[in-house]
Formats: C-alpha cells, sequence, structure tokens
C-alpha cells in the first residue's frame, strides 16, 4: 500500500509544482463553498439560503473544473477551454448580479445584507482570477478583472446604489481580481519556468552524450582515415602489379598486412581508452551529471597511487552507478567515499530515493550493468555487494584487493574533494 508520503515522493520536482498550484487553485473554490456557501444559509433562512448554498457550488464546481481544465492546456494536453471559461463568467455575472439584488430589494433582517455582500464579494474576485488561467496575455488576465470591476459598478448603480458606494464596491473587487489574476499569472509562470528548466537539464545530458559520440567518431577518423587511405591504395597498387606478373605485388600486401595489423593495434588502444575509465576523472565526470540532475552530490577519496587496473574497474563502477542513481528512483542525495585500508580499496556510493521495492532497476542481482561489473571486479579479485541499506537508502560497495607492494599500512586518510548544490530543490 501507497502513503501520501511515497506517493509525494516519487513526483519529479516539475510534477510537485503542478501538484501544489493546481490544488492551490482549487481550494480557492473549496475555501468559496465553505466560507459564504454554508454561512449564508443561517441568515437568509432555509428556503433563501438554500438556493444561495446551491448557486455557490455550482460556481464553485465549475472553478474547480476549470482550473483543472486550464492547467492541462498550459501544458498543452488539451485544447483551451474557452467554454468553460465563458460559462464561469457569465454564471459569476449572474450571481453576483443577484447578490446585489437581494441586498438591495431583499427581505429586511439582520445579516441579510452581510450574506448578500459575501456571496458578491467572494465571487467576483474568485471568478476572474480562475478564468485568468485560461489565457496567455498577461493584459487579457487583468482586463477579465477590470471588466468584471466596471460591470459590477454599472449594475450597482442601475439598482439605485449611491454612486460613491457603487464606486467603492467596484474598487475592491478591481483590487480582488486583480491580485488573484496576478496570482494566476505568475503560477502559470513559474509551472511552466520550472518544465523548461527540467527539459533543459535533460537536453544537457544528451547533448554531453551525442558530444562523447562525436568525440568518439572524431578519434577513430583520427585513426583509422589515413590508414585505410593507404590500404586501398597499395591494395589497388598489388593487384595492379599481380595482373602484370610483377613480383613487387607480394611486397605491397606484406605492406597492407603490416598496416592493417597496426591499424588494429591503434583501434585496440582507441577503445581501450574508453573502456579503462581513469578514476579521477570518472568521479569528477559522474559528481558533474549528478548536480546537472538536480542531484546533490559529496566525493569523498583519494585516488592518487592507486594502480591502473584497479583504477580502472572502479571507475567502471563509478559509471554505472551514477547511471542507477540517474535512471532509477528520484534521488536528492549521492555520496561517494574512497578508502584505502590495510590491503584494499573500498568503493560505496549512497543515494536515497529508492523505488517501493526497496532497490533500483538494474542493481539487484540479476541487473545486466551490475553483473558485467561483478566479473571485471572478479578478473583482479574483487567483490561488489549492492542493495537496500535501510530508510530509503541504496548503497553499492565495490572492494578490490591491492598487490602487496602497493598496500600501504594503516589507513589512508580521506580528503574531500567537492561539492555540489543541487540547482532544483523539491
Amino acid at each position: 500500500m501507497r502513503t501520501p508520503g511515497r506517493w509525494w515522493r516519487h513526483k519529479t520536482t516539475p510534477e510537485k509544482v503542478e501538484t501544489y498550484t493546481r490544488w492551490s487553485f482549487h481550494f480557492f473554490a473549496v475555501m468559496e463553498f465553505f466560507s459564504v456557501g454554508l454561512t449564508s444559509v443561517a441568515p437568509l433562512g432555509a428556503r433563501l439560503g438554500g438556493a444561495a448554498l446551491l448557486v455557490v457550488t455550482v460556481h464553485a464546481t465549475l472553478c474547480f473544473v476549470t482550473v483543472s481544465r486550464a492547467i492541462d492546456w498550459t501544458r498543452g494536453r488539451r485544447p483551451q477551454p474557452t467554454g468553460l471559461m465563458w460559462t464561469l463568467a457569465a454564471v459569476t455575472a449572474a450571481i453576483a448580479a443577484a447578490a446585489i439584488g437581494l441586498a438591495e430589494h431583499g427581505p429586511d433582517r439582520e445579516g441579510v445584507d452581510t450574506a448578500a455582500g459575501g456571496v458578491f464579494g467572494v465571487i467576483l474576485v474568485f471568478g476572474p482570477g480562475i478564468i485568468a488561467l485560461g489565457v496567455r496575455s498577461r493584459r487579457r488576465a487583468f482586463g477579465i478583472a477590470g471588466g468584471f470591476a466596471a460591470g459590477t459598478w454599472g449594475v450597482t448603480s442601475a439598482l439605485g446604489a449611491p454612486a460613491l458606494t457603487a464606486l467603492f464596491t467596484a474598487l475592491i473587487v478591481l483590487i480582488g481580481g486583480v491580485f488573484i489574476a496576478f496570482t494566476a499569472v505568475f503560477s502559470v509562470w513559474l509551472l511552466n519556468a520550472v518544465y523548461e528548466l527540467d527539459e533543459a537539464r535533460e537536453t544537457r545530458a544528451r547533448l554531453a552524450v551525442a558530444e562523447e559520440r562525436l568525440r568518439f567518431g572524431r578519434d577513430l577518423h583520427d585513426v583509422m582515415g589515413r590508414n585505410l587511405a593507404v590500404i586501398a591504395l597499395k591494395s589497388e597498387l598489388a593487384v595492379q602489379l599481380a595482373q602484370r606478373g610483377r613480383p613487387e605485388a607480394v611486397t605491397q600486401m606484406v605492406e597492407v598486412q603490416r598496416l592493417a595489423q597496426e591499424s588494429q593495434r591503434e583501434v585496440r588502444e582507441v577503445v581501450r581508452g574508453y573502456r579503462e575509465a581513469d578514476l579521477g576523472s570518472e568521479l569528477a565526470g559522474a559528481q558533474g551529471v549528478l548536480a546537472a540532475a538536480g542531484i546533490d552530490c559529496t566525493v569523498g577519496g583519494a585516488t592518487a597511487g592507486l594502480p591502473a587496473a584497479v583504477q580502472s574497474a572502479l571507475g567502471w563502477v563509478v559509471r554505472e552507478a551514477a547511471t542507477n542513481v540517474l535512471r532509477h528512483g528520484d534521488a536528492r542525495r549521492c555520496a561517494v567515499r574512497l578508502r584505502v585500508l590495510e590491503g584494499r580499496v573500498v568503493l560505496s556510493v549512497e543515494n536515497d530515493g529508492v523505488s517501493e521495492a526497496g532497490t533500483q532497476s538494474g542493481a539487484g542481482p540479476s541487473g545486466s550493468g551490475l553483473a558485467g561489473l561483478r566479473e571485471r571486479l572478479a578478473e583482479i579479485d574483487g567483490t561488489l555487494e549492492a542493495g537496500p541499506a535501510g530508510r530509503g537508502l541504496f548503497r553499492l560497495t565495490a572492494e578490490i584487493p591491492l598487490p602487496s607492494q602497493s598496500g600501504p599500512s594503516g589507513a589512508v586518510p580521506v580528503a574531500v574533494a567537492a561539492r555540489s548544490v543541487s540547482e532544483v530543490t523539491p
């Protein structure tokens, strides 16, 4: 069973902002029902108060639905709810006019004017603000509030209210409507900005991958381009010499064989440069990538003096661990710690935000990524452990024995390398 806390934690940051925005405006509709709907029954009586409660409930329901449709339209999930907004505007105007009429010509009982004024004020403040969610132009959003204020002045004047009273009432409606409309405009702008930042972060990650592919392509082209061109020319020359029965064809083919073998060696060196990851570079790269994804990453440890084979293996561990943190769960913090103890080096990667089952996909015994790491570490007598560490944490630990000649006696102190602060917080 999923608890509300887990439901909230498993949302992304943009989804959390959208949920907060949506329910903030839904709360206006709920507050309208309880503040003026229910409180109007007692002063207006059972019959008139019941009618007031019904129309306020209808208006609150329209506001509730309009908020959902308008925010979905803002995110491009449905068409603009034009008809629904016009309906809300018409219902708002009708209820406000009825409330003014009730205050001017209704029963002369204590509390009637107060109840009618409450309905009038809340309806005319919340209605335009909710409608403003469904328009893109800021001028149009504020113009809606101004239009309702002008209508308020005209209706109150037509029903016989004093000019000063009509002007003061219209001014109150204008100030309240503009405030709610400003809240709506700012909330929509903030919601769109958060989504755009999240998309920009994903684009940045994709560009980093594309740049790495281009770099590999350039390196491979630089290595193979010249050799393949020479091989093609010498092969063509050898064919022509062989067709003429010249013995030099054998010499040319020997040269082709030598170039092919040299090309194979150079390609292996290029690939080895990518496969034998440098531990220091991998730690810095993982920290940068996690920081770009909004994850607070702490890296601690000294890589100097470790054998090349150990650094290469641990570099792959860091790369795979960072990939799992990015792809699985909803991590907000990650700690990477490197320790060199008596005769062994220990690398641990711990992050929060694990899935409900307490594991990260690909991090269990059957995960292909970590299964490959276990095989790689087994070649140098290393071990790898991965699993939940309690309280929503996941820990990956790699341990590799050091050669006796390079193993230090006693523990080596660990220096904190750096700390990145996340760009977006929940």
